[in-house]
């Protein structure tokens, strides 16, 4: 399966996805770190991808969604944007609601 390929489906199995410099508990860069406590913050589980541990994903991924910089926010299939993005959402409420809707129509 070629990387885009895998991408895909890590977007469509997942209700909601980071792709993000390290994990959510060891952030290796600022941007990162903010974007996983903000989807933290809402309480309702994600998926992440350590893009530092697979090359293939980050160099490919910037084109999957034509989004040149990380993190990456998944929701429902669907690219949300990066830190910047996420954090608005998280303070209006809505990334919270957005989740919780992936969540359950994944059930």
């Amino acid at each position: 399966m070629d990387v885009l390929e895998r991408i895909d489906q890590q977007v469509k199995n997942n209700p909601v996805v980071i792709y993000m410099k390290g994990t959510p508990q060891f952030p290796v860069c600022g941007f990162s770190s903010r974007a996983s406590a903000a989807l933290k913050g809402t309480g309702v589980e994600f998926s992440y991808i350590n893009i530092l541990e697979d090359p293939e994903i980050f160099e490919n991924l910037p084109s999957y969604a034509d989004w040149p910089t990380f993190p990456q926010i998944y929701v429902d299939g669907e690219l949300i944007g990066g830190c910047d993005i996420i954090l608005e959402l998280g303070e209006s409420g809505e990334l919270q609601r957005m989740m919780e809707a992936a969540v359950s129509r994944s059930l």
